[in-house]
């Protein structure tokens, strides 16, 4: 493994160098352990501690079939299907990795005790399968999570239409949280040259789960002027989100849950902010009780910010506990996107707002490949950023995740794998220059990420005054 990482710091080594190197036989990762899939049985979600379920171990090197890739990952993400792993909610994990493993000979290699993590990473090819010509060893990658198999006709209009489709690293095994990684060959898309490893690492899942939402026409298909409702705005997934909603010349109105993550909102350039604690909504009288007069009040926050006018989408992800509010609120004729549901996949909603005003509720899983690109091009582009707020070893992987899961975080959370130290891996230092204060606003008391001594400078912060309830 020290050669390898050699051979990426030195910015010298060819192709040739890297298909070279010997592959090691095994290397560290961090794994869920099938024996332990009840160690939370009886406790609330909360109760449950990811630090306890997710180890650091040495595992073999999977062997390299057709169509896929090994990769040597310096730098991984969190994202909320970790937290999801970690604590075996809703189902253990291991049952997905049996079942990929029946789909063909190649998949069968990923029922195995353990399960190698994580849905992101920023690394470098050390070795392609057969049947692989576009990636070659010692190119500089990020991967989606998206594994598809695309012998059916109903993927080949949109792959995440295909009955064959695994989010790699949580339904799959050899996931990014590791050393090293194994992946399908068009999961792969180039390194952004102006980020360091773990900026790099940091976007994949969320920027592309967001595009698709918001942007593509599988999705919302936003418009220029649209008002797009965006709960945890200043979160992993809301934090792209809100610079795309920006990028496309909409307006947000981003919901936060403090004056910290409304100030990040503000850095981000939004200006119609609120901060649901402060105003103090509250959508459940009880575990079993909605409360509508709420959906109102919250209603009524949003014209009060937009001008009287109600959102053209809204941006769904935390599920139970916002859901109802959601449909109230969406226009008639608007969208509720949804992707995720972290607090509770039972949704409920009253669905004469849904029916008598027009609306629709979208479905959005991640993204395909298609989608992914583009939304890496857009961060290669310098059109959207980064935004990583803290960094943990691989060794803390479990402590990353835990804060993950108790939202004690900004942004996205990444973790270091080979890359021995923060702010390595910049090419295009000049491009750098030019964004230093968009990729670092999410970095409390931080300076400068991956500058070195290049003299590089901070472009003007954006004024945006107008929010409510954020003091």
């Amino acid at each position: 493994m020290d050669q390898i990482l050699d051979a990426i710091l030195s910015n010298e080594a060819a192709a040739t160098d890297f298909a070279a190197l010997p592959i090691p036989e095994s290397y560290r990762a961090v794994v869920l352990l099938e024996g332990e899939t009840d160690m939370f049985a009886g406790m609330a979600s909360k109760e449950k501690d990811p630090r306890k379920a997710l180890h650091l171990a040495n595992v073999p090197t999977p062997e390299v079939g057709p169509g896929e890739a090994l990769v040597a990952v310096m730098a991984s993400a969190i994202n909320y299907n970790t937290v999801w792993s970690s604590v075996f909610e809703p189902l253990p994990t291991f049952g997905f990795l049996k079942r990929y493993s029946r789909t063909s000979t190649l998949a069968a290699k990923h029922d195995l005790p353990y399960h190698v993590v994580g849905s992101d990473l920023a690394g470098v090819v050390l070795r392609t399968g057969p049947g692989v010509d576009f990636w070659k060893p010692g190119h500089r990658v990020v991967a989606h999570c998206l594994d598809v198999h695309l012998e059916h006709p109903d993927g080949h209009n949109d792959t995440l239409l295909a009955p064959q489709q695994w989010i790699w690293g949580y339904e799959t095994n050899f996931g990014g949280l590791a050393e090293l990684a194994l992946v399908k060959a068009n999961q792969l898309m180039p390194m952004p040259q102006h980020l360091t490893w773990e900026e790099a690492a940091s976007s994949g899942l969320v920027n592309s789960t967001a595009y698709r939402q918001l942007v593509s026409t599988n999705g919302a298909n936003m418009k220029q002027g649209d008002v797009v409702l965006i709960w945890g705005a200043s979160g992993g997934l809301g934090s792209y989100a809100t610079q795309l909603v920006l990028n496309g010349g909409a307006t947000p109105v981003c919901v936060v849950s403090s004056p910290e993550k409304a100030a990040l909102c503000r850095k981000m350039g939004a200006e119609l902010i609120i901060d649901r604690s402060a105003e103090g909504f509250r959508f459940w009288k009880d575990e079993q009780t909605q409360d509508p007069a709420e959906w109102k009040r919250f209603g009524a926050s949003i014209r009060e910010l937009t001008g009287g006018e109600d959102p053209d989408i809204v941006f769904e992800h935390p599920g139970r506990d916002t859901f109802g509010a959601s449909v109230y609120v969406a226009r008639k004729g608007g969208s509720i996107v949804t992707c995720a549901s972290t607090s509770g996949y039972l949704h409920q909603y009253d669905n004469r707002y849904l029916w008598m005003h027009l609306k629709r509720i979208i479905g959005s899983h991640f993204a395909n490949y298609r989608e992914a690109w583009e939304a890496n091009r857009l961060i290669t582009k310098g059109a959207i950023h980064p935004t990583l707020s803290k960094v943990y070893s691989l060794e803390n992987t479990g402590q990353a995740t835990y804060d993950v899961h108790h939202n004690l975080h900004h942004g996205k959370v990444g973790v270091l794998a080979l890359a021995p130290a923060e702010g390595l891996g910049v090419r295009d230092h000049a491009m750098r220059a030019m964004y230093l204060n968009e990729m670092n606003r999410f970095r409390e008391g931080c300076g400068p990420r991956g500058t070195e001594d290049r003299g590089a400078t901070h472009s003007p912060a954006r004024s945006t005054p107008r929010s409510r309830a954020t003091t």
